[in-house]
Order: C-alpha cells, then sequence, then structure tokens
C-alpha cells in the first residue's frame, strides 16, 4: 500500500502538469472549426506527442487496481482463517495457536511477495523530475524508509566527489529548496551508490573497498574490501566513469555488481550483509561488463541494457533463484541519449536515472503469476 501511495503522489503530479496541455489542445480544437492549416496541424501533432507518456501512467493505475483486489481477497481469506481459529481456541493449546499463528503470518508474506515481484514486461516513457548537475551522477531515495519519509539524495559527478545533499521531499529536491549538505570522509568512484535503511553504500576511490556512511551520525559504520573486485576503471560498465562496483537494493535486499579478473570481464552479482557487507553468495553471469549499459536489480533478478546511449533496451536477465539466464526485449526511451546512473527502487516500483544532466523517474511493469492452489 506504501508503494502504491508513493507511485500515486508521483503520477498526480504528472497528470496535473498534464491537464494544462489537454485544455490548451481543446481550445485549439475548437477554434479551428473544422479547419486545420498545415502549420496548425504540426503544432497539434506535436501536443499530442507530449501526451504520450500518460497512456503509460493511467495502465499502471489499471495494474495496481488489479493488485489490489488480489491483495483485498487474500485479506479476506486470512480473515477468514482468523475467525476459525478463534472458534477453535478453547481445542488447542498456547504451541498449537502459535504455530497456526506462524502459518498465517508466513501466508500472509508469501502473498506480499507475490504480489510485490513479478518479470519485469515494460518500462514507461521517462518523466523527468529535473535537470540538475553535470553529465553523471546519481541520485536516489531510501528503499527502507516509511512512506511518510520521502528524502531524496544528489551525487554530483562520477569521482573523487565527497558532497552529498539531502532534500527534504522531493518537492523540495525539484525546487532545489530544503536540502543539508553531508561531506564524506572518503571519496567516491563511479555513480552505483544507494542507499538503504539510512546509510549510503558507495565504492571508494582508489579502491574495491565498498564503504557504508551513516547520514544521521555522520560517520562510517563499517568498509570492508570486496574480495578481487576490480576498480579504477578496469572494468566499468560501456560508458566508463570508474564504473567498476553497483551497488543496489531489491525486494529481497543488498547486492554489489562488479567482476574480477578471475571471472573474465564477466558480470558477478553477490548478495552483500548490509551489516558486516560480507559476501553471503555470489553469482557469475556469464556477461561481459565492458558490454552492459548499465544493470539494476529486480526481485532477485539481474537485468542489464546493451547500451548507455539512444536506442537502449534491457537486453539480458540474470535468475539468482535458479542460477539461469535469457535474452530479453525490452525497450525503453533514452530520452537525453546518455545514461550514467540506472537503479531499481522497490518501495515505489520505478527506475530511477541520470541521464545527461537530467534525474528521471520510469514507471516497471512486472508480471506476476498468482498460484492459489497448493498454498499453505
Amino acid at each position: 500500500m506504501e508503494v502504491l501511495e508513493l507511485r500515486t503522489y508521483r503520477d498526480l503530479q504528472y497528470v496535473r502538469g498534464m491537464e494544462t496541455l489537454m485544455r490548451s489542445l481543446d481550445a485549439r480544437l475548437r477554434a479551428a472549426d473544422g479547419s486545420l492549416s498545415a502549420k496548425n496541424f504540426q503544432e497539434l501533432k506535436d501536443r499530442m506527442t507530449e501526451l504520450l507518456p500518460l497512456s503509460s501512467v493511467l495502465e499502471q493505475y489499471k495494474a495496481d487496481t488489479r493488485t489490489i483486489v488480489r491483495l483485498r481477497e487474500e485479506v479476506r481469506n486470512l480473515s477468514g482463517s482468523l475467525a476459525a481459529i478463534q472458534e477453535e481456541m478453547g481445542a488447542y493449546g498456547y504451541e498449537d495457536l502459535q504455530q497456526r499463528v506462524m502459518a498465517l503470518e508466513a501466508r500472509l508474506h508469501a502473498c506480499a511477495q507475490k504480489l510485490g515481484c513479478g518479470k519485469l514486461t515494460g518500462v514507461s516513457n521517462p518523466i523527468t523530475v529535473r535537470a540538475m548537475g553535470s553529465r553523471f551522477g546519481s541520485w536516489m531515495t531510501d528503499t527502507m524508509a516509511p512512506s511518510a519519509d520521502s528524502r531524496v539524495w544528489y551525487m554530483d559527478g562520477y569521482y573523487k566527489g565527497r558532497r552529498v545533499l539531502e532534500f527534504r521531499t522531493l518537492g523540495d529536491f525539484i525546487k532545489g529548496q530544503n536540502f543539508i549538505q553531508h561531506l564524506l570522509p572518503q571519496p567516491w568512484a563511479g555513480t552505483g551508490h544507494v542507499v538503504y535503511n539510512g546509510s549510503l553504500f558507495y565504492n571508494k576511490y582508489q579502491s574495491n573497498v565498498v564503504v557504508k556512511y551513516h547520514f544521521r551520525s555522520r560517520s562510517v559504520l563499517v568498509q570492508r574490501s570486496l574480495p578481487g573486485a576490480g576498480y579504477n576503471n578496469t572494468f566499468p560498465y560501456s560508458w566508463g566513469g570508474f564504473s567498476d562496483m553497483d551497488f543496489m537494493v531489491d525486494e529481497s535486499g543488498l547486492w554489489a555488481v562488479y567482476t574480477t579478473n578471475q571471472n573474465a570481464g564477466n558480470i558477478v552479482v553477490s548478495r552483500l550483509d548490509p551489516h558486516t557487507l560480507e559476501v553471503m553468495r555470489s553469482w557469475d553471469t556469464g556477461y561481459p561488463k565492458r558490454s552492459a549499459g548499465e544493470a539494476f536489480m529486480i526481485c532477485g533478478v539481474l537485468y542489464v541494457t546493451n547500451s548507455h546511449l539512444a536506442g537502449a533496451k534491457v537486453y539480458f536477465a540474470y535468475f539468482t533463484n535458479t542460477s539461469s539466464y535469457e535474452y530479453t526485449d525490452v525497450p525503453f526511451h533514452n530520452q537525453y541519449s546518455h545514461i550514467s546512473m540506472l537503479d531499481y527502487n522497490p518501495r515505489e516500483r520505478a527506475l530511477y536515472t541520470w541521464n545527461n544532466g537530467h534525474q528521471v523517474l520510469y514507471n516497471v511493469t512486472l508480471f506476476h503469476v498468482i498460484s492459489t492452489s497448493g498454498d499453505p
């Protein structure tokens, strides 16, 4: 519900902006009174092109409605189970009741995972939030924060930077107001940073060290070398920019994407313990990192684009749960022709990108397979 609330708020701002454009189109059509010059027709055609992203926003609303219907049915089923337990309380001991409650909690958690996860089937048209900074950089929100916390973090540049701006809300970020500055004790490399549960995870410049910086205490909680990981433009994405190490968060936790000499330059994806930064498990995807434009994680699946330039598409998917891969063909509109940061936010189910000095959002469409047979 928090995800739906955040996405609805964001899309509502977009729809309101389109309202003015639609009124303008309506006035032009009424004024034409059945006849249009070639110039007026071309102007109307250009205006209609600006409205195209609205269709994807409305399609997402339809998908969200279906999600809510499924969630309502599952809650109704759980309510029935709880009522049955209440009637039988006299016939069961404490341990039996505890086991039943744990089973219900697991069922609800499984339902939430099913509704929240799925296979990527589409990426919406871009929504430009702001144009700020240089050609390269990163911006993000905290994937673990409650819905009331809409802070935005902004990091301009791809190497030797130390200044992180923290904006109070997305609206403040758009207006460039109400922000504080964090000065990192150690400079960063690349643009693959991520904010997770109140801390910034980033690659220390000229090293393969992962740094966990806590915003509230303004201190480094832990730092650790990522074994064998290339750095300093040894194995970057196709655009370079010291993008050897890329940190990501999805529904299941914290990930690192990088490569090593041992893996012959192929992308390695590793689950990291967010407290100690130790590698919990690693997978060799077999995909050459220098051929990848960018990458992001959704539901334990690594998605890789084939370019950072115009005409890019999501070309490759690696499934960590089965250690298998497939080639995909999911296009997305690279509006400003140079993506230097691409990250998925599971809380909002959106892709955050830095595109040639523009901060851009994309909604994603996930295909859900909901199975009710055999559920506990």
